[in-house]
């Protein structure tokens, strides 16, 4: 991430405008939802230890997620179906994910900091943040906001099919989801669309 980066976001919330930090969970698993966030922080409740939601461990993730959820301006958590995701492509759903996610906003943004290198057409302006969940604290809380929320989703899928070992893996192509695909056969919930699950349907799945 350049200077200016940083500069512009330091100067937007100088100039008591409001920017939105905005990221997804859930391209890479071969099923559930992708699920985005999008954040606005309050800068007179600073939340510490803000980092890439991967790199923290899931009692930290868990306790910063509801200093988020109590100190933040504004947050929004948002969803593309995993038969949107069919339809769409995993892009295209990524980006309606986090576009729900920013009109969820209770606060409308004046300017969205998008994690990864595009951005969804929004009402606001925007900027794409190569690593910006590591690097822009409002993307951190997005991140950590939209993993809570994702790896909750498996979780309660893994009550209905603990066979899956949904808690575990996370919904990713692991060799221990793959053994379980191939053994049981794919859920409603998988992404027909992903090969993994695509080459073990059966006609008219």
């Amino acid at each position: 991430m350049q200077l200016q980066e940083f500069d512009f976001f330091a100067a937007e919330q100088g100039a008591g405008k409001q920017v939105a930090g905005v990221d997804e969970v859930g391209r890479g698993p071969l099923v559930g939802s992708v699920v985005a966030a999008a954040v606005i922080l309050d800068p007179a409740r600073p939340i510490a230890g803000l980092a890439d939601s991967k790199a923290l461990s899931e009692k930290k993730r868990l306790a910063l997620y509801a200093q988020i959820c109590d100190r933040a301006l504004a947050w929004c958590v948002a969803s593309a179906s995993p038969a949107e995701i069919d339809e769409l492509n995993i892009l295209h759903a990524t980006m309606l994910a986090m576009q729900r996610a920013v009109a969820g906003l209770g606060v409308a943004p004046d300017f969205a900091l998008i994690d990864g290198n595009r951005c969804p057409p929004l009402p606001c302006p925007s900027e794409a943040v190569v690593k910006g969940d590591a690097r822009v604290p409002a993307i951190s809380a997005a991140s950590i906001i939209a993993k809570v929320v994702r790896d909750q989703e498996m979780t309660d899928l893994h009550r209905l099919h603990p066979d899956y070992g949904f808690a575990q893996h996370k919904g990713y192509p692991t060799p221990a989801h793959l053994a379980a695909l191939r053994r049981l056969g794919p859920l409603p919930e998988h992404r027909r669309s992903f090969r993994p699950v695509r080459e073990l349907l059966q006609p008219g799945d």
